[in-house]
């Protein structure tokens, strides 16, 4: 297995020119570990002597829903305490007698749970966490469950409440027990960042009340509304512990201690589960824009731009973050760069 380096830095060093980012840092590996990484650009455009490095914190965005939610969820199946197909409202009582009682585990995960797509919890809720709770647990469905498939940030919200109460415990603990810890992941934690390593994240989007852009905080409004800790979004991630990560996925004899998830799991995880319904999905995982079933290539992206892919067939995988949120919500420029990214590393 090879990899043209150059092209890569070529590549992300273009979006640095071109105003897609500030910087990138980024690293493709097998189960053994990283093969070939780098880093372009700046931490800060407002200061342009501090250069992107490997170190550098990324607010993670939706790759919460990878590192806190579907590792926590698979930890809990393969402990046997969660059976995907049973109705919620089955063992949930907050949910026995709602309409979220009908669905199952699995749709959440395939989003095709009929959730209301709706994602201003703040306009339909209010502030308080606990009304939010019961606001997004008790909400009608927007359609029959099983019927189509519909991105919603709720599914990762619902099934983090439902990973700490089959679990007992606060959705950051169980994450920082079950996997973060096990895998040596010490960089990686919900937000908002302490003092001291808050100066070392990569700013995003520009914060309207401050007139400073987010850094150490969760660009996210509904993460910052529930305080930092939820399934949406909310962690803070460096490149080595993704890496970490991922090649735990390839590999499960890596981990220095016993993550919750293992090598069941990921192969389940990263089958078609939407049978033909479309797009398709795997469980939070979906396959790679354009590729095929033999490439075997599946991806998670995150708001901010952050990224990353896995594949079990060519035992590799990708890590490309970046913060594109700092100039842009446009998601096409990004969207460019991370597919010929992906081609670049899976060539």
């Amino acid at each position: 297995m090879t990899y043209d380096s150059d092209r890569i830095e070529a590549l992300l060093s273009e979006g640095v020119r071109d105003k897609v980012y500030p910087g990138a840092v980024w690293a493709v590996g097998d189960a053994t570990g990283i093969r070939v990484r780098g880093a372009t650009g700046v931490l800060d455009p407002d200061e342009p002597d501090v250069p992107m490095r490997s170190d550098t914190v990324f607010d993670a965005a939706s790759l919460t829903k990878i590192l806190a939610v579907w590792s926590s969820i698979g930890a809990l199946w393969e402990d046997g305490a969660l059976d995907l197909d049973q109705p919620l409202g089955d063992f949930w009582p907050e949910v026995t007698g709602h309409p979220l009682g009908a669905v199952t585990a699995r749709q959440l995960l395939t989003h095709t749970a009929g959730l209301p797509l709706r994602a201003q919890l703040k306009n339909l809720y209010g502030t308080d966490q606990d009304d939010i709770r019961r606001g997004v647990l008790h909400e009608q469905l927007h359609r029959p469950p099983g019927e189509a498939v519909e991105y919603t940030d709720r599914a990762a919200l619902i099934l983090g409440y439902l990973a700490e109460h089959l679990s007992g415990r606060p959705l950051d603990q169980l994450c920082e027990t079950r996997t973060w810890h096990p895998l040596g992941m010490d960089s990686t934690r919900f937000g908002p960042l302490p003092a001291d390593i808050a100066p070392r994240c990569a700013p995003t989007e520009l914060d309207q009340d401050t007139g400073t852009h987010l850094k150490g905080t969760a660009h996210d409004f509904s993460a910052r509304l529930l305080g930092g800790v939820c399934g949406i979004a909310g962690t803070f991630t460096v490149l080595n512990d993704l890496t970490a990560f991922l090649r735990y996925m390839l590999d499960h004899t890596t981990a220095p201690g016993e993550a919750g998830f293992g090598a069941e799991w990921c192969t389940y995880s990263l089958t078609v589960q939407t049978g033909g319904l479309q797009p398709e999905r795997g469980l939070f995982w979906h396959p790679a824009p354009g590729t095929t079933d033999e490439e075997d290539v599946w991806v998670h992206y995150g708001f901010t731009g952050t990224g990353m892919w896995v594949s079990p067939t060519q035992d590799r995988w990708a890590v490309l973050l970046t913060n594109k949120l700092y100039y842009t919500r446009d998601r096409q420029p990004l969207t460019d760069i991370r597919n010929a990214f992906r081609q670049e590393a899976f060539a």
